[in-house]
């Protein structure tokens, strides 16, 4: 269920994750997205005969699992998405199941911004891996979210 965290009830360490097995379709609808068709991820005969020795997920799908954490998980509704770097480990493929993983690395008070260490795994290890700055959802946010809460119950 989406959470609504403020900049000041974030903690050094504190953790969220959100998973998702990786389909066919995701990778069709994300290259139809993304306008990426690389083969790699759509032609099976070209994939096997690279490195990978076959069709590998976009980097850019699984790494937009960390946005999906931060924007509905930790901080959660109402963040603003400053930066993101990311640095490729291991490749995703078709039935993997990919954990985002983000966690609070720093807090800047005078500017309320949060540093996140972010990960992506699979079956625990790590395939992606950086660091994301961000501005966590205002009080005013969190009060409107958890009104729209009540609504729906």
């Amino acid at each position: 269920m989406p959470s609504c965290v403020p900049f000041d009830q974030l903690e050094i360490g504190q953790t969220a994750s959100l998973g998702k097995t990786i389909t066919e379709a995701d990778i069709l609808l994300f290259s139809a997205v993304s306008m990426d068709t690389n083969p790699i991820h759509l032609n099976q005969e070209l994939a096997d005969q690279t490195l990978f020795k076959g069709r590998v997920a976009h980097g850019m799908l699984c790494g937009s699992l960390i946005s999906a954490v931060l924007g509905t998980v930790l901080p959660g509704l109402g963040t603003i998405y400053l930066t993101q770097s990311m640095r490729f480990r291991a490749p995703v493929r078709i039935g993997d199941t990919v954990t985002a993983v983000v966690e609070v690395a720093g807090l800047d008070h005078d500017r309320k911004r949060a540093t996140m260490r972010t990960r992506c795994l699979v079956r625990g290890r790590v395939v992606i891996e950086g660091e994301a700055v961000v501005i966590p959802p205002t009080e005013a946010v969190v009060a409107v979210a958890q009104s729209e809460k009540r609504a729906a119950e």
